[in-house]
Formats: C-alpha cells, structure tokens, sequence
C-alpha cells in the first residue's frame, strides 16, 4: 500500500516518523482531496469514482491518526497538518496541484498557502463545507461558537464516541424525522470510517479545528479559489464560515447550495462533482 513518511517532533524533542496513507487514481491534472472530521480519505468514494473520468489525478489521504495513517499521540495542530500535506506534495512531485479540503481539512488548505506554497506548486484551491475563518467565539469574532458547545463534545467523545458519532452522522448528513436524503447503511458506513480513527486523535483534531484562527491565512490566498457551501449546513452554520471566508477572499468563486447539510460531498455529489471539475478544468 502507498504511504509517505514524515515526522512528527514530540515535546521532548524526539523525533517520530509518521507514514500517510494516500490514494492516487487516474492520470491528467493533479487534485488533492483532503477530508472532514472525523472521517478518512474514504469519504471521497464518489469523487475517486468519478473524477479519473475527466483527465483528472485524483490523490486522496488519510489524516494522521485517521484511516490507515500512523496513530502518534502528538501532532494534532494545523502546522503539523498543513506540513504532512506538503511532504505529500513534495515526494509525489505534485505540480500545478489543485487543493480540496472539506470541512476540517478546509484547514489545511489555507495553512498551507500561507505558508508553504511559495513554490508554486499549487495553482487553485477549493475550500468546501469548511471551518475557516473560526469557529470559536470570540470577542472580536461574534459569528463563533461558544467554547462550551466544544466542551460539551469532548466529554461526549470520552464517554461514548460510538454514540456521539452516530448522532453526529444524521446532522452531518440532515437526516430528521422527515428528511432522511441517506440510507441508514451510509449512515452505518460512515459510522464505521469515523471509528476506524484513533480516539484521541479525533478528540485531539476537534481541538484544533474548534479553536485555531485562520483569519490570517486566508487573505494569503492570491491563487483562484472556489468556496462551496451548503445554506442548510448544522455542522458547521454557513454565516459564520463561508460567509465570513469570502469577505477574506474577495477574488473567491463563492457558490452556495441552496438545501445542501454538511455532507454534500455525497447529498448532493453529482452538482458537487460538476463543479469541482470545472473548476479544475477551467
């Protein structure tokens, strides 16, 4: 199986070696797809079907602690992630790359071309369903959300992250009493890929995506950028996150779906593919 090896420094100093797991489909244009919490590069089934139709190189990865990735107890910040993307970059020699991050993973998006992308390697970037700018609330950020909603899901997770999980697939998803646009077997699915994670790195993720800043990150982005966002989205509310995103980035490309929840990656995947490849085509 394919994987790159970076490191993970711990607070002693040493140095771990982490290995990633990646999918690379297809030939043509390089895309990178980077997944939500707290899921695995597997939530992008019906993207890695689909956009190796297009003339389009489809690279999908575990996040560390996620999937088939290492599992180290340290290294669940945005600077780690945003450098695990960019040894992946690097060691598959990824050029004139498009980055897709969902969710969490709009994170490392936007870390990664404030810092690394000086190279030009990575020439457009699309941030979907995504936790930019912050979601913490904030003095000075009013469209946040309290801290303790972010405590409240830590316990959860420490006390039964199987059941916290499943509830949190139906509103990842929009599914209620008489909105059901998944099957219970994905909900089970699902269930199973954000289990197949290590559990402190799910709750260790969770702190970093509730409560890191990307507020100077985002004006950095100079490279076309397309946002994607669902107007019906209970996970992560669309006026405090896409909303607030685009006024960072005036030049964004900023689509909204009108009833898409979070997950539109799968809800609404054939308008979601659509779009990704045109962008990337364009």
């Amino acid at each position: 199986m394919p994987f790159i090896t970076t490191n993970s420094v711990s607070l002693s100093g040493s140095s771990e070696e982490v290995k990633i797991f990646y999918q690379d489909i297809g030939r043509g244009k390089p895309v990178v797809l980077i997944h939500g919490w707290p899921l695995n590069h597997a939530m992008w089934e019906y993207q890695l079907n689909e956009l190796p139709k297009h003339n389009i190189r489809v690279i999908a990865y575990d996040r560390r602690g996620f999937g088939m990735s290492s599992r180290p107890w340290e290294g669940y910040d945005y600077d780690t992630f945003a450098s695990d993307l960019k040894a992946l970059i690097e060691e598959l020699e990824l050029n004139d790359v498009t980055l897709v991050g969902f969710s969490m993973g709009g994170g490392e998006v936007a870390r990664y071309l404030s810092k690394y992308n000086e190279d030009g390697r990575v020439t457009k970037a699309a941030l979907i369903s995504a936790v930019t700018p912050y979601l913490l609330l904030t003095d000075d950020n009013p469209t946040g959300v309290n801290q303790s909603t972010f405590d409240a899901i830590h316990n959860q997770l420490e006390q039964d992250r199987a059941h916290f999980l499943a509830g949190f697939g139906k509103t990842f998803f929009g599914v209620h009493l008489f909105s059901h646009p998944v099957s219970d077997d994905h909900l089970q699915h699902t269930l199973n890929m954000a289990m197949n994670s290590a559990g402190y790195a799910t709750i260790k993720s969770m702190q970093a995506w509730s409560t890191t800043d990307f507020r100077r990150d985002l004006p950095k982005i100079k490279i076309p950028l397309l946002i994607i966002h669902g107007k019906a989205d209970e996970t992560v509310p669309i006026d405090g996150s896409a909303e607030e995103t685009a006024k960072y980035v005036p030049h964004s490309q900023y689509i909204i779906y009108d009833d898409a929840p979070h997950g539109l990656f799968y809800t609404h995947r054939e308008k979601f593919n659509e779009d990704i490849i045109n962008f990337i085509n364009s």
